[in-house]
């Protein structure tokens, strides 16, 4: 949430900015600032609105100089208006102040410093730090920033330019992600890394409680008590293309359109003579003498995780939970020796799950991990970490990292049970065939998207509507309702089709589209009777299905045939036509469909 540009360096300052908040857009925001230092000092800009109409405003300003900060705000306190939008500076304008997080005792400062004489402009808690800075200093930058981090309480990433020391950026990180681009000549401060790409790949991951003091061709870190640290230098290894549209309209169409190439990429990295190995398959080891595991996740990865829960009760026979991060930590939670939690993030930041991770760390429960980015907090924090490897996700409503989540998740499964003789090779064997010819399947439902784009047309002016499922395409319709809820505020939920009754048919009428999954397996029947009962009710029906059966062509006014897969794949393939289904409803609704309102793609705050 939010994001934090820096630079210095001998490129027009401004243009860097602005160009690296566009880069950061995805993580949500609603207004958007930044402070150059120029020769007659701190030149601040900000608006509540888009990076576009920031730069419009900006037109013809000239702005000669080498060093600034830059934000975009998603706000928590204080409405999105100019005057909330960062940066903020010190009642004498010498310190210019972006922040992520959440102060949580901004209050009784901002009482103290009133008291003091200090005049305040905005309702942030943010403002309370340049006037804390100007309170506080005595010359020495760093010391300055020592005292100021004792007395803040919560989860911070700020970035601070000061005319005191105008060849420097600081940079602060305690629980919000911050990392550092090491360029030829200039250097880069960031929330994350696609801001930095088009500069350096040389990249220095602040850990918590670590400042960095970063000069043109020299930047020292400090952790909180003021002793210098030796850094890792890490090479990033994406491409800066993979962070571009391609061609395509949206980030989530490029990113539904990756999916077949994300899974076969994934294959031929973990499928070696016909055999899993997922990173030398030492996960393994934490499996062991293990008879309680618990996911903890939110969002699209929490629908993973369910996923989860399913295949590793039906393969590993260990008890198996699923549980909100944001819920876990704060009821009493069941946790054992012979526990195992498992983690699950796109993005390694998500602040409710890294919180439960640390949670298990303090009963001393081994964590797992999967996440999408590679030195994320989550990754760093865990005692293994296993990577998807889905590449940049740049849409804010998750597709291609949620396949890639699920892929792993069973690939996991499969070879741990195996391991502990509860399936046999040949088992694996078939089911690796099936999973093998899923990037087929899914191109062929790629296919059909002028098909789903046409049966968006007759649903896209319902405010309301209702997914089912049952077995796993449960956890389906859990997902597919969230992705069109996102995208389209239309209000959307997902639900277990044998629980209808018992509720949700109260509101099914001919202003209900109900979208079914409706798969030919074990649980056909069950489902075609629950489907007869919302028709019987005039609800509007579309069916996913791959079965062509008459019945069904009978009963739904609206249908998508997809190719048949065993069982245990069926999650994978049956969210595909509902990705392209939301991202069709969104584009006819005029949605934003890459920056959904009130939305980020990384939330670091609880």
């Amino acid at each position: 949430m939010c994001g934090i540009i820096g630079y210095i360096g001998n490129k027009n300052v401004d243009s860097v900015l602005l160009v690296g908040l566009e880069k950061l857009e995805y993580r949500g925001y609603d207004s958007v600032g930044i402070a150059i230092l120029t020769e007659n000092g701190i030149f601040v800009k900000k608006q509540k609105g888009r990076i576009w109409e920031l730069a419009k405003s900006l037109n013809g300003t000239p702005l000669k100089a080498k060093i600034g900060i830059g934000h975009t705000r998603w706000a928590t306190h204080g409405k999105p208006s100019d005057v909330n939008a960062h940066p903020h500076l010190d009642c004498k304008k010498n310190f210019a102040v972006v922040h992520n997080g959440v102060i949580e005792n901004f209050e009784r400062i901002k009482k103290e410093l009133i008291k003091k004489g200090h005049k305040f402009l905005s309702e942030t808690d943010t403002e309370v730090i340049p006037h804390l800075l100007e309170e506080n200093y005595d010359g020495n930058i760093l010391k300055t920033i020592l005292k100021v981090v004792k007395k803040l309480k919560g989860s911070f990433a700020i970035a601070i330019i000061s005319t005191f020391h105008p060849d420097k950026i600081i940079g602060i990180r305690k629980g919000s992600p911050l990392i550092v681009g090491l360029g030829e000549e200039e250097n880069i401060l960031a929330s994350d890394i696609p801001a930095i790409l088009s500069h350096t790949r040389r990249v220095i991951t602040l850990n918590e409680e670590e400042i960095v003091i970063m000069e043109m061709d020299n930047v020292k870190i400090y952790d909180f008590s003021g002793k210098e640290k030796k850094k890792r230098i890490k090479y990033i290894e994406w491409e800066e293309d993979m962070i571009e549209k391609g061609g395509y309209a949206h980030f989530m169409l490029k990113e539904i359109h990756e999916q077949p190439k994300v899974i076969e990429e994934n294959l031929k990295r973990v499928i070696k003579n016909g055999e899993i190995e997922i990173q030398g398959n030492e996960f393994l080891k934490f499996f062991e003498n293990k008879k309680h595991i618990i996911f903890q996740a939110a969002g699209t990865s929490y629908h993973a995780t369910l996923y989860g829960k399913y295949i590793f009760e039906k393969y590993l026979k260990i008890f198996t939970e699923s549980e909100l991060s944001s819920e876990l930590r704060y009821r009493e939670s069941l946790l054992f020796k012979d526990s195992l939690m498992i983690g699950v993030s796109q993005s390694g930041e998500t602040a409710d799950t890294l919180e439960g991770i640390r949670l298990a760390k303090s009963k001393r429960i081994p964590i797992l991990s999967l996440v999408n980015v590679k030195g994320s907090t989550i990754d760093r924090e865990s005692n293994y970490t296993i990577y998807i490897n889905a590449g940049p996700e740049i849409g804010v409503a998750s597709t291609k990292a949620y396949t890639a989540q699920l892929l792993y998740l069973l690939l996991i499964c499969l070879i741990t049970s195996y391991k502990r003789g509860l399936i046999k090779k040949n088992t694996i064997k078939e089911i690796l065939k099936e999973i093998e010819k899923l990037p087929d399947k899914i191109r062929y439902i790629l296919g059909k998207e002028e098909e789903i784009a046409e049966i968006a047309k007759k649903y896209y002016g319902y405010n309301n509507a209702i997914f089912l499922g049952r077995g796993l395409n449960y956890i389906t319709a859990l997902e597919g309702a969230l992705k069109l809820k996102e995208i389209s505020y239309i209000h959307a939920t997902g639900y277990a089709a044998g629980e209808m009754k018992h509720g949700p048919i109260a509101l099914i009428d001919s202003n209900w589209p109900v979208i079914a999954i409706v798969p030919r397996n074990y649980l056909y029947h069950k489902m075609f009777s629950n489907i007869m009962e919302v028709k019987a009710r005039d609800a509007k029906i579309i069916a996913i299905t791959n079965s062509p059966a008459n019945e069904i062509k009978r009963i739904a006014d609206s249908f998508i045939i997809i190719p048949k897969t065993i069982t245990i794949l069926e999650p994978i393939l049956n969210i595909i036509p509902l990705q392209l289904f939301a991202y069709h409803v969104a584009l006819l609704r005029g949605c934003d469909v890459d920056k959904p309102r009130n939305l980020a793609k990384s939330v670091t705050v609880e």
